[in-house]
């Protein structure tokens, strides 16, 4: 399963992914972490765009809290392109908690078990961790 990092979140994630390596979760579930230049991505895209890139290539998008600005905002695209297939979103509802190493963990653990229960959250549209 591929999680597409937000561009403004990527040392951050750095730190979820270090956790759920060293307790085998990245070779359980096969996880790996891309960055938007991994996979070609503007920094600059829109939400919109964002999304339908991590849905298209059936990834998780793991983002912050995006606005909500305009139609272009990523709960805008939610609101009106979301359907019963579509990935959720997982948003990190505190960035300054992922500092902290026992809410990192339990950041790090929560992204594990929507993985491994994925299908149960399609549709949800977003999800906010921990």
């Amino acid at each position: 399963m591929q999680i597409l990092i937000d561009h403004n979140l990527e040392g951050d994630a750095a730190l979820l992914f270090a956790w759920l390596d060293k307790e085998d979760w990245v070779e359980l579930l096969r996880l790996e972490f891309v960055s938007f230049a991994e996979v070609a991505l503007n920094v600059e895209s829109d939400d919109t765009t964002v999304w339908r890139f991590a849905q298209t290539h059936g990834m998780l998008l793991l983002t912050l809290n995006r606005n909500d600005d305009d139609e272009t905002s990523l709960t805008a695209t939610i609101r009106h392109e979301n359907t019963a297939a579509s990935l959720p979103v997982l948003t990190v509802a505190n960035l300054r908690c992922l500092k902290e190493q026992a809410c990192r963990e339990a950041a790090a653990l929560r992204l594990a078990e929507i993985v491994v229960d994925l299908e149960q959250y399609l549709g949800t549209g977003r999800l906010y961790i921990p």
